[in-house]
């Protein structure tokens, strides 16, 4: 044991040398080795604990900094070291009469103690006045129960005290009064019988916002309501209703794992494993209720879009729990759903449900990433298929028919697999040849969808196009669009190359036409034009159609106004179509070498359309923003498909790729939406996301494009397009529109540090790249004006070296923006004044600046030089030794009026020189240096002594 101890007493010193040293994370280390070497509940343990506790103050971790002074006060308690640092700690939580508590124990055990009195003083005062506040607060939520929950109260008044109810819940002292008055109990009362919506609605939103970030509160509303009521409350065929409970039912899976409503969170695993039980129940009820056939199709869809948000290894990974306990016939069983089939037990759907059910389906697969787990999934899909097929009825044949639509369209390799299976696609030409209505429909449905792929749409040309011809004959308008849609899959096999046609020329045009018929006639239904949209979405694909469409200004116009449904299942049709009409797809790019290799091959060399010409796509752009297209993007943002967000962030930026839209984007709500698409999503997605708002961002006032919060939101996105992986035109406009933020204020610039931002801007400083090594000397520009970047420059690093040397740079811009970078830095630190004179090169830069033939140059040098000798006689002496008293006195003399300010300041350089003894005026006697002789010959010194 004494050896044990010995060594965990050297590990202590060696933490207290590395904590003094900053090196903190070897000082937690070390201090953490200390701990679990030290015997149990003795007073050594205490000081590890304390030590230790002591770097996660400096690391601002205070949750660990607490728990580690709770050990320790547990072992000696009132130690006034430990709970000292506990105050700090608990008082940067804001958990200030907890601090105050702990800063009194330290003063009844030492009164003497100098460090804790202005300490206790200043809690003191917190204390105080959050004690009146909390008394204010108390009056106001009391008065807001009378109104809000009395019924009998007027409309408006009750309206207005559950909406100043929800305001103040969003805070933590509020919200405490508000949970210790049973606000919970008023609440589930009010819910049974509240006939108003507003007041509903809101009073859902108040336990959301009590949930938050709460854990023991959460779980005791939990407790108090019980989950089956949460899902009751989810029922609704109000849409605002519904989103309201889902947001809550978020915020209490987000409160339990550790993750945040914002995008891009990550859970905590080790909440994720102490609230397993609540998780795996709250999801499991979800699961379960996907097929409850008593709830509203608004409600299935958004229990439907909470687990698909929930289950990805990026959340709290439930994907495996929720195929275990069959949850993926749940969502076939919704997948399979008709309108035709409507009988008593049927389930009420939206016409979105079978779009989220394969979303979610292709989100589940998404984690299925080890053999075995993907083995499982197949085997439930075959279990559902060979089950519907056992009774060979007709409902029994369509059904399953639908629900691999839905996996085709979903998790597009397994209903590849299925549909692969001896006998289904087969099955399905059959049901397209019947004479029944619906047998056809659902056929058509498959084989558009099964025409994903090369080889699967060349064995539905080969056989199905005759079908498909015959099916276009039919008298229902319903199977009419669907074989249609059919034709315009397969017409479009070609994709965007121009020398490739399946049919004969002129088809696609008239195709095109035939959809353009169904979408903009106003007799047909939404169904129709949705489906008439997903025709277009491949015909698009040829410049014809696509010039011939944009054109027709009923047709765009009635695929915005279809987009702004908002309709999940119109989507893929409606964006996909404008993709292609803003040619924002991935284009393969052709290298010159590859392509005459391809010549030599006699391979077949894709050929561009002369219509998709920049000139052409720019036209369409401007017409499609002309019209609204942004309004209709909005609207459909809404979707949880990641492949969708992607489509729809292409188009968006396509359209932000000109200066002069960038402005409707704005007007139009494009930026509120943008911003959570450029932080989830594909990598794609996110990318091209974040591109439209640096585009926006360079063009407008940040204040303006981005106001409030959204300025510090903005900042990841944007620094995300700052990797060796992204194009240099995604680099260079990500810098500039950090300039443009950097200049906004100063919490956004310390938002950008707290990111990361410096070191990622400071990296393409160094680039080969007159561009991008211009745009970041501009950022840092606006950066410096942020004292921690100040200090920064300061620290033992060439940082403002290299902004010296760039002030010589080729590129005007980059040497103004590198000047006046340097003209913030030397105004306001001495120490990168002298810093400038380590440079080797010094007077050659000085010089280039104060006799530069651009005046603004010549005036940020006088700048410059005025900060640096200004009341520092050694380095003024040390600079007016070279020309530069020449040069200054030259600068006096321009009589231009573009020189006024550099003359003023190279005359201040002078005067200041003067006044430092440095020079002297041209009628006055030499200035002698007494000690010179002195320094000259130091073997005199004893003598002059």
């Amino acid at each position: 044991m004494g050896v044990q101890n010995e060594e965990s007493e050297i590990l202590k010193n060696k933490g207290n040398e590395a904590f003094k040293s900053e090196k903190y994370d070897e000082a937690l280390s070390l201090y953490s080795k200390a701990i679990s070497l030290a015997e149990k509940d003795s007073r050594e343990l205490a000081i590890y604990l304390k030590n230790r506790a002591a770097v996660y103050l400096k690391i601002n971790d205070y949750d660990n900094a607490i728990k580690d002074c709770d050990r320790a006060l547990e072992i000696v308690p009132e130690d006034p070291k430990a709970l000292f640092r506990r105050a700090q700690a608990l008082e940067f939580l804001g958990r200030f009469e907890e601090a105050y508590r702990d800063a009194k124990a330290i003063f009844t055990v030492e009164p003497t103690n100098k460090a804790i009195q202005p300490v206790l003083s200043r809690l003191y005062t917190i204390v105080q006045e959050r004690a009146r506040q909390n008394a204010q607060t108390g009056n106001k939520v009391e008065q807001m129960f009378k109104l809000a929950f009395e019924i009998s109260e007027d409309k408006e008044k009750r309206e207005k005290a559950m909406s100043n109810l929800l305001v103040l819940s969003k805070e933590n002292a509020a919200a405490d009064i508000m949970y210790k008055n049973g606000v919970v109990h008023k609440i589930m009362q009010l819910l049974k019988m509240e006939k108003n919506p507003e007041i509903y609605i809101n009073a859902v939103r108040v336990i959301g916002q009590l949930c938050k970030r709460n854990i023991q509160r959460c779980k005791e509303i939990i407790k108090a309501f019980g989950i089956p009521r949460f899902l009751e409350i989810l029922d609704s065929n109000n849409q605002e209703h519904v989103n309201a409970a889902q947001y809550c039912m978020q915020i209490i899976l987000n409160t339990l794992s550790g993750m945040d409503v914002k995008a891009e969170t990550k859970p905590d695993q080790k909440l994720c494993d102490e609230n397993k039980s609540e998780i795996d129940t709250l999801l499991t009820c979800m699961t379960y209720s996907i097929t409850d056939r008593l709830i509203s199709g608004h409600a299935r869809d958004a229990i439907m879009e909470l687990i698909m948000r929930n289950c990805h290894y990026t959340a709290i990974n439930w994907a495996e729990r929720f195929v275990e306990i069959k949850g993926l016939l749940r969502l076939l069983e919704v997948c399979s759903e008709l309108e035709e089939y409507k009988y008593e037990s049927a389930m009420n759907i939206t016409p979105s449900s079978r779009t989220i059910a394969a979303a979610c389906l292709a989100r589940i697969y998404e984690n299925m990433y080890y053999d075995q787990a993907r083995e499982r999934f197949n085997n439930q899909i075959d279990d559902f298929v060979k089950n519907k097929l056992l009774t060979p009825d007709l409902e029994s044949k369509v059904r399953v028919t639908v629900a691999i639509t839905s996996l085709l369209r979903g998790p597009l390799d397994v209903g590849n697999v299925v549909i692969s299976k001896e006998g289904i696609l087969e099955m399905i030409l059959v049901m397209a040849q019947t004479e029944d209505t619906l047998q056809q429909k659902v056929a058509c449905e498959c084989l558009i969808a099964a025409a994903s792929k090369k080889d699967k749409a060349r064995a539905i040309i080969d056989k199905g196009v005759d079908v498909l011809k015959k099916l276009y004959q039919c008298k229902d308008d319903a199977v009419r669009i669907r074989a249609l849609v059919g034709l315009c899959k397969i017409g479009s096999f070609g994709g965007d190359d121009a020398s490739i046609r399946p049919f004969a020329d002129g088809s696609t045009k008239k195709l095109a036409e035939a959809c353009r018929k169904f979408l903009v006639n106003p007799a047909k239904d939404q169904d129709m034009r949705k489906w008439a949209a997903e025709g277009l979405s491949y015909l698009t694909l040829d410049a014809d159609v696509k010039e011939k469409l944009v054109e027709d200004n009923a047709a765009i116009q009635a695929l915005i106004e279809l987009a702004k449904t908002g309709d999940q299942s119109a989507l893929y049709g409606v964006v996909t179509t404008l993709v292609n009409l803003c040619n924002a797809y991935d284009k393969q790019e052709i290298l010159p070498e590859m392509l005459e290799l391809a010549k030599f091959a006699k391979h077949h060399i894709p050929e561009q359309h002369e219509l998709d010409d920049q000139d052409f796509v720019n036209k369409r752009l401007t017409v499609l923003a002309k019209a609204g297209v942004t309004s209709g993007l909005v609207a459909l943002s809404k979707t949880e498909s990641h492949n969708s967000r992607e489509l729809i962030s292409r188009v968006f930026n396509a359209i932000c790729s000109l200066q002069e839209l960038r402005g409707i984007v704005v007007q139009q709500g494009g930026t509120k939406v943008l911003l959570p698409m450029a932080l989830e999503g594909t990598d794609k997605g996110k990318k091209q996301a974040a591109q439209a708002l640096a585009r926006i961002g360079i063009t407008i006032n940040p204040e303006v494009a981005f106001p409030g919060q959204r300025s510090l939101e903005v900042v990841r996105p944007l620094l995300a397009l700052l990797h060796p992986e992204c194009k240099a035109l995604e680099n260079f406009e990500s810098l500039m529109a950090l300039c443009n933020l950097a200049g906004t204020n100063e919490t956004t610039r310390k938002r950008i540090l707290k990111e990361g931002g410096f070191a990622k801007i400071e990296h393409y400083l160094y680039e080969d790249h007159l561009m991008l090594v211009r745009a970041a000397t501009q950022c840092i520009c606006n950066l410096v004006q942020s004292e921690d970047v100040v200090k920064m420059f300061e620290g033992n690093n060439d940082k403002t070296k290299f902004l010296y040397i760039l002030c010589q740079d080729e590129d005007t811009d980059t040497a103004l923006a590198a000047s006046g970078a340097l003209c913030v830095l030397t105004s306001i630190s001495k120490t990168c004044c002298r810093k400038l004179l380590d440079v080797t090169a010094w007077p050659e830069t000085l010089r280039c600046l104060l006799a530069n033939p651009i005046k603004e140059m010549q005036f940020r040098g006088t700048y410059i030089l005025f900060n640096i000798i200004k009341d520092d006689r050694d380095v003024a002496a040390k600079i007016f030794e070279t020309d530069v008293m020449e040069i200054l006195m030259a600068i006096t003399k321009l009589e231009d009026r573009e020189s006024q300010k550099a003359r003023d300041y190279a005359q201040k350089c002078l005067n200041a020189a003067e006044e430092l003894g440095v020079i002297r005026k041209p009628d006055e006697s030499p200035i002698v240096d007494p000690f010179k002789e002195i320094n000259e010959n130091p073997s005199d010194g004893d003598d002059v002594a």
